[in-house]
């Protein structure tokens, strides 16, 4: 369909990689899913994660909501009080119990609405342990993404931080960071940016 053209076909998280101005290294992107992408100066490259919501994303915002409604659920069973993140949840979900939680949770068919209400957890954090350890199980499962890559490449980064949960949530951003070695940066650019240079790229091919 498009005869003479230079066509490159890519994952979405290599334009990362790009628009960050980095030719070899780490793509680390949460925010409703998760996925890290990996990259080689001599073009090797890998990806872990992204296996979508219902399957994997751990660490995500879907990912988060998940595990803090597990916890609610559990206190229900146990008639434990619900406590801030409790209340938190069922405000952010619209629920009065954790019946109605579930049922409307069950009620929620696109993972964006499932990620909004990670909210509740974040604003819950210094109120709630259990917040506090959503938060951290969200950073160890983004960190095993970027260790399986570095094992995977022998890529140590640098690791390139994208996605609007990791982006907008500085807790999430500080529990990271304290758990990686390679040097992270943030990602300023736009990932259409990547896809522009990818282009300038193949004209100078």
């Amino acid at each position: 369909m498009l005869p003479d053209c230079r066509l490159a076909v890519v994952h979405d998280t290599r334009l990362v990689l790009a628009a960050a101005g980095i030719a070899a290294g780490i793509a680390l992107v949460a925010g409703t899913g998760s996925v890290a992408y990996g990259r080689r100066a001599d073009g090797g490259e890998a990806q872990r994660g992204g296996w979508g919501w219902l399957l994997g994303d751990d660490g995500s915002g879907v990912w988060i909501t998940r595990e803090a409604a597990r916890e609610v659920t559990a206190r229900a069973d146990d008639r434990r009080p619900m406590g801030a993140l409790g209340h938190a949840l069922l405000a952010a979900c619209r629920a009065t119990d954790a019946r109605e939680l579930t049922a409307n949770l069950h009620a929620m068919r696109e993972p964006m609405q499932w990620a909004a209400a990670a909210s509740a957890v974040f604003d819950t954090y210094d109120m709630d342990g259990a917040s506090r350890e959503i938060v951290s199980g969200a950073a160890d499962a983004l960190t095993k993404l970027v260790r399986d890559l570095r094992e995977a490449l022998g890529v140590d980064g640098p690791v390139v931080l994208a996605g609007g949960l990791l982006l907008n949530q500085p807790r999430l951003e500080a529990a990271l960071r304290e758990r990686l070695t390679s040097p992270c940066i943030r990602l300023v650019e736009p990932p259409v940016e990547g896809a522009l240079r990818l282009a300038e790229e193949l004209l100078r091919a």
